[in-house]
């Protein structure tokens, strides 16, 4: 997992508080349409409504959605079951459903993200489309911040693209960062100590999921309202252009490889031990 440069989770957070919006007005987003002008001027018309405006360090959500829909990223809805095995690259869970309707896949796309139904969305899209993830999100990320740098005369600017996941062992959605740019999308903590002074050997919060998710409080899910704004959080955002103003991205968030427990059953975990000469307990 990349790590934030300096020690990101030192000092006070900003003042302990962290305000967040979301400007109404987006039109409907269609492919080809240039996203960074019609998410800046919609904050541009909310800062003369509102007094509101960008400042160094703020954030800028926004959901995958409208970024999918400005990259083309759109199918019809009759074709989803094949978009979902074409998104997929690992298949983790299958689940039959009554009525005849198509099994509950879990898997992981392309963009390493284990998802239902390989993210691939049939909400908030016009009726007979789905939306796929974006390309790459990280990329997407860094172009809209380029954008926004440029047009609001900020260095320090975060850019956050979302998208709606359940979590294993637990009810409910919430949103994750699936892109992310000028942002050190985690605080890892370890070698340093808590309130008590024991020392932290296994803390790294994941600051861009964090985000994420508390900006769906201020858009909500059926409001129409894509983009949203985090303000006090800016000991997390970075300055400059390039790969260091950029940061890891949030691919960097994904857990794979020998660091992903779960990513056998208990039955082929069990048999690779005894292949490799180990007596595994039962």
């Amino acid at each position: 997992m990349s790590r934030p440069g300096p020690r990101q989770g030192e000092g006070a957070l900003d003042g302990a508080r962290l305000t967040l919006w979301a400007p109404d007005g987006l039109a409907e987003v269609r492919p080809g349409d240039d996203l960074a002008a019609l998410v800046g001027d919609l904050l541009a018309s909310d800062a003369d409504r509102s007094g509101d405006r960008l400042a160094e360090g703020d954030v800028v959500v926004v959901t995958s959605k409208i970024v999918s829909k400005a990259e083309g990223r759109v199918v019809r809805a009759a074709d989803r079951e094949q978009a979902i095995t074409d998104e997929t690259v690992r298949v983790v869970a299958v689940r039959e459903r009554p009525g005849g309707l198509p099994p509950l896949r879990i898997v992981e796309n392309r963009l390493g993200l284990v998802m239902a139904a390989a993210g691939v969305d049939a909400s908030n899209t016009p009726e007979g489309t789905v939306l796929l993830l974006p390309e790459d999100p990280d990329t997407s990320a860094r172009a809209l911040r380029a954008a926004w740098r440029a047009r609001f005369g900020i260095d320090r600017l975060g850019v956050v693209v979302t998208d709606t996941a359940g979590r294993p062992w637990r009810e409910g959605l919430t949103d994750i960062a699936v892109g992310a740019a000028g942002l050190a999308v985690v605080d890892d903590l370890r070698g340093g100590t808590d309130a008590h002074g024991r020392p932290l050997s296994v803390t790294v919060a994941a600051v861009a999921d964090e985000i994420a998710a508390a900006s769906e409080l201020v858009r909500g899910k059926a409001s129409g309202r894509a983009v949203a704004v985090a303000r006090g959080v800016g000991r997390y955002v970075l300055a400059g252009h390039g790969p260091q103003g950029d940061g890891a991205g949030a691919r960097s968030l994904v857990r794979g490889g020998p660091d992903d427990l779960f990513r056998e059953g208990s039955a082929e975990a069990y048999a690779r031990g005894l292949a490799d000469g180990h007596d595994l307990p039962r």
